[in-house]
């Protein structure tokens, strides 16, 4: 290998020499909650459907009519009454008791810290992780945040509101701590705060921690929640909210970005380790790079150069060359000033290299949910490894023409304003995601699609003559009422799902990957059909032949075969010649 990439600065001998899949990190596990998106599935239903997840401020949140103010210099008023917001109850709803805080420290904690609780734990799940096992492991936890909406909700009740709880409640660096408290972990836990780039620039530590051997697994995490007028007015104050509610990126009508809120988790380990694991691998981080700009005509005021510089180091980091990246993800975020210097530094450090009737994808997910600030960058890195794991490209809202001062053709770039393939689906996938905080820290993250590895085969499948074999869905929770919701969760999927459920690989991630709580059921079937029957009963809390439900009273769970003799011929024999791990116990 060169020891240098294209148009981009040399790296050291020892560098060049190594097997890029060495230095790469792999994303095993992602969990999101953001305008209209509870989860994954539905994030990627709202990109690729062309939606737009703003709408008027909740008078929930603050009265948005009263505020309002088409000059942003009126003191105390914003020129904008939208917003892209969670619902309510993904806000204030919290189940204390699952992580074993009482009602009272509940209570005082940052909607932050509780909503990064219950998301850290869905992305270890969803990378089939189970979180206790991480227990005195060296997991790392990355956070990036910028505001503290809920300190100045608490401050409003006066001083006789402060309890022994608050400090904790509401201390940015716990927003991090809170989840290796919980889980046990012992790497590096830490909030990051680079304005509207925090969360990339958690995402970019997280892998350097990780290449280090500092952190043996990481947790990289962005969060931002929009709960009084006062951070609005704030930023409105600046003149960069757009009066028309939308953000027009890369757009003749961009007039400034309108502001979301939200939360995303990654769950990051290096290649080589995912793989021997068997992990789940939604794509690969081959490289990223910080910094800052170093000084400009303001602090607010971005530089072309600086993003241009860091785009290099990115992909020199990746040992990438220019013209193979497919797509990026822009920071994007609408604005009269921003839009031309981010496109003049795409097409220094990208798009000179390529081809005329070859440009470079661009997009931004800011003009579906709005600007998440501290937690755009880990939205729209989820948005980009979605869309290399489902190898289509959703669109980018509001645009029609492009800024008279962003020459597309000239910087060879596009706006993907359509749902469609990526422009070279027999490449492997690549794609960047950028993010720039005001103060100048720039921050570029790197995915390429997961290696192509070949299946392997966990157990001998049956003989055709030997019969299909029944299926063990075991579902557990804290609560009977919590089972229940599990089991129709579960049902969902598989009605969704429909015939082309797998439904051994379900079993594996249920038994290997989930939690085993206290309140447990079995579901046995040996079909789709049998198991959804079994699941549906299951949430009804009606009983089932396919159904078994049970408390666990203590003690770990054991296999036993009655001694005083089998109860039919042959008992256990065709378990025997067909399962690999139950002959090899019993012998």
């Amino acid at each position: 290998m060169n020891s240098s990439v294209p148009g981009f600065p040399a790296t050291s001998a020892a560098e060049a020499n190594l097997d890029p899949r060495l230095r790469a990190i792999a994303v095993i596990g992602m969990s999101c909650r953001l305008p209209q998106a509870r989860g994954l599935d539905a994030y990627w239903q709202l990109l690729c459907s062309r939606t737009s997840a703003i709408t008027h401020t909740p008078p929930t949140r603050w009265d948005a009519e009263a505020l309002h103010d088409t000059e942003f210099t009126t003191p105390g008023k914003v020129t904008t009454r939208s917003g892209g917001y969670l619902d309510d109850a993904d806000v204030r709803g919290f189940d204390a008791s699952f992580f074993g805080i009482s009602p009272r420290e509940a209570q005082a904690m940052d909607p932050q810290q509780r909503m990064l609780l219950e998301l850290a734990w869905e992305a270890l799940e969803n990378a089939r992780t189970v979180p206790g096992n991480l227990d005195a492991t060296a997991t790392g936890v990355f956070v990036g945040s910028m505001w503290d909406d809920y300190t100045t909700l608490l401050r409003d009740n006066g001083l006789e509101a402060i309890t022994r709880h608050s400090l904790i409640g509401t201390q940015r660096s716990v927003l991090a701590n809170r989840i290796s408290y919980h889980l046990g972990l012992t790497g590096p836990s830490l909030t990051v705060d680079s304005g509207q780039s925090s969360s990339l620039v958690a995402v970019h530590l997280a892998v350097e921690s990780l290449r280090r051997g500092e952190s043996s697994l990481a947790i990289a995490a962005g969060i931002t929640l929009n709960l009084v007028p006062e951070s609005t007015v704030t930023a409105g104050k600046l003149g960069g909210l757009s009066p028309d509610g939308r953000c027009y990126t890369f757009d003749a009508r961009a007039n400034g970005y309108i502001r979301g809120e939200g939360c995303g988790v990654v769950v990051l380990k290096p290649l080589t380790q995912a793989l021997a694991d068997g992990d789940p691998i939604h794509c690969v981080i081959r490289g990223s790079a910080v910094n800052n700009d170093g000084g400009g005509s303001s602090i607010a005021t971005p530089r072309a150069a600086a993003q241009e510089r860091v785009l290099r180091l990115a992909y020199a980091d990746a040992q990438l060359p220019a013209d193979q990246v497919q797509y990026v993800e822009l920071h994007g975020t609408g604005t009269p000033v921003g839009d031309p210097v981010e496109a003049a530094a795409l097409g220094a450090a990208l798009g000179s290299e390529r081809e005329a009737d070859d440009p470079l994808h661009v997009g931004s997910v800011k003009t579906n949910i709005g600007h998440l600030e501290s937690a755009a960058g880990i939205a729209g890195l989820i948005k980009t490894a979605l869309s290399i794991k489902h190898r289509t490209l959703p669109p980018s809202l509001n645009f029609e023409s492009p800024n008279p001062n962003i020459p597309l053709d000239e910087l060879r770039l596009r706006v993907q304003t359509e749902t469609g393939a990526w422009p070279h689906p027999e490449r492997s996938l690549i794609a960047g995601v950028s993010s720039w905080g005001m103060g100048g820290t720039n921050a570029h993250v790197i995915l390429e699609q997961a290696p192509a590895e070949e299946a392997v085969q966990e157990a001998e499948s049956p003989s055709q003559d030997s019969g299909l074999l029944p299926v063990v869905w075991p579902v557990s929770a804290k609560t009977p009422a919590a089972l229940r919701v599990q089991a129709e969760r579960l049902a969902a999927h598989v009605r969704e799902t429909g015939d082309a459920v797998d439904a051994a690989a379900v079993a594996r991630t249920l038994t290997r990957g989930r939690t085993q709580f206290e309140e447990r059921a079995a579901v046995v079937g040996e079909t789709a059909g049998d198991l959804l029957a079994g699941l549906e009963a299951l949430a009804a809390d009606r009983p089932h032949p396919a159904l078994v439900t049970g408390s666990v009273l203590g003690g770990k769970t054991v296999f036993v075969f009655p001694g005083q003799g089998s109860q039919w011929a042959g008992m256990g024999a065709h378990l025997y010649q067909h399962s690999p791990v139950f002959a090899q116990q019993l012998t």
